[in-house]
């Protein structure tokens, strides 16, 4: 057996296809979604980071633009922005680009944004909204692992979901969202992480099986249920010394040796990557509609 390939950039483009149609809706009744990010340094992952968001921005119509402030700018300078930034109309949703420099207090920052213009979903209140399950936005990244797998037939309801990862941005979040009893969710869900004692007896029982550890190969063949579908999050960089760069990127995942076992899996890239910058647009146009709904 050779496993279907869920391909995220081919879902990605649907959802920005049915995205074009709101933005456009939105237009006629005389607002612009508008999205604001903010970048501190130079850090190249960063830029480009932004610049794919910019463009993604441009295509579906929405209003975009970059702050970018010196990497030395003080941390009550960066607060200020994003305090001007909240009071600003033409702007729904507000994005500062992680990492910030160590000199700057990270949460500070993230907790300074309006819940309501939060659309990374980091700040607390959309934390703790997105558990009870009413949130103002769904995390970018956990929220394109959920519509991988809806939009490509593996309904996570009633199935035993099994997360490798405990972290803010991933795993957190994505149990809370598959654990929720909703259309897309009701899973059962188990959360590994390093202290987990034998994690391949867990990982074995999984029907989808999300591996988002940071860590090259991490989940071997041996760990998959035959079957299984299973999702890379992660984003490593290997020694490649046949590649220009010096390196190409690999998953969490031994992703050749899972090919022949699982019945479907993400690649690396151009799985679960691409879902994050187009559920950021969501979130914005969400972010607009909102706006719109308060004024009638």
């Amino acid at each position: 057996m050779t496993a279907k390939i869920i391909d995220g950039t081919k879902i990605a483009e649907e959802i920005r296809g049915e995205l074009k149609g709101k933005v456009d809706e939105l237009r006629k009744q005389g607002i612009t979604p508008g999205l604001v990010m903010v970048r501190v340094g130079e850090d190249p992952a960063s830029v480009s980071y932004v610049r794919g968001k910019s463009k993604a921005s441009e295509e579906l119509g929405i209003y975009s633009e970059t702050i970018v402030f010196p990497e030395d700018t003080k941390e009550e300078v960066v607060l200020a922005k994003v305090e001007e930034l909240n009071k600003d109309p033409k702007f729904h949703g507000i994005l500062v680009q992680l990492p910030l420099p160590k000199h700057i207090d990270s949460d500070k920052v993230l907790n300074a944004i309006d819940p309501k213009k939060d659309v990374d979903g980091f700040h607390p209140v959309n934390v703790g909204k997105l558990l009870i399950g009413e949130p103002y936005f769904l995390p970018c990244t956990p929220h394109g692992v959920q519509q991988l797998l809806i939009r490509s037939g593996y309904d996570p309801g009633g199935k035993h979901v099994v997360i490798c990862g405990r972290s803010n941005i991933v795993g957190k979040p994505l149990m809370a969202i598959l654990v929720q009893k909703k259309k897309g969710a009701n899973a059962t869900v188990t959360v590994c992480h390093t202290g987990t004692k034998d994690l391949a007896a867990t990982t074995r029982q999984a029907d989808i099986l999300i591996a988002a550890m940071g860590s090259p190969k991490v989940i071997t063949a041996d760990m998959v249920r035959e079957g299984a579908v299973v999702i890379d999050v992660g984003v490593n960089r290997i020694p490649d010394e046949t590649k220009k760069s010096g390196y190409r990127l690999v998953g969490d995942t031994d992703f050749d040796a899972i090919l022949e076992k699982a019945e479907a899996i993400t690649p690396v890239p151009g799985g679960v990557g691409p879902m994050t910058v187009t559920m950021l647009m969501v979130n914005t146009v969400r972010a607009a509609e909102m706006r719109l709904a308060k004024k009638r």
